[in-house]
């Protein structure tokens, strides 16, 4: 079940997944923890009692979802939460286009499950990333 984290600082089991998320990188996790804190939205993924996963959007009034975050525990991957978790986020949000941009290894997982991926180069000295695009199918007219 997708349930919305509202209240901050959050249990360590979510501050952990959001480690993972941001590779244990501290600045970015703080610049994350503000996003949250100040209107972006941040959904775990519970089952049984335990969060699984988290996943951290923005959404916009032309209906476009940007993924921010994503992280899964390690002892869960590779069995379909990642996936779940962007398919849970669009039938709650239910966006026109959704955007993710990482690197070339998560690249991968977006292209695995239906995204288009495109890399681009952001400047002089720094690592190639990885737009990915999701467009929702416009529903069949009967």
């Amino acid at each position: 079940m997708l349930v919305r984290v509202t209240s901050f600082p959050v249990q360590p089991d979510i501050a952990e997944l959001m480690e993972y998320a941001t590779r244990f990188d501290s600045e970015q996790e703080k610049k994350a923890w503000e996003m949250y804190e100040s209107g972006a939205e941040l959904y775990v993924f519970e089952e049984e009692g335990e969060n699984i996963g988290l996943i951290g959007f923005t959404t916009n009034s032309s209906g476009q979802m940007d993924i921010l975050h994503l992280a899964v525990r390690p002892e869960d991957r590779l069995k379909g939460y990642g996936r779940g978790l962007i398919v849970e986020a669009l039938l709650l949000k239910q966006p026109e286009v959704v955007i993710a941009v990482t690197d070339e290894e998560e690249a991968d997982f977006f292209r695995n499950i239906g995204f288009t991926v495109n890399g681009f180069n952001p400047g002089p000295d720094e690592p190639e990333q990885f737009r990915c695009v999701y467009e929702s199918e416009e529903p069949a007219e009967d």
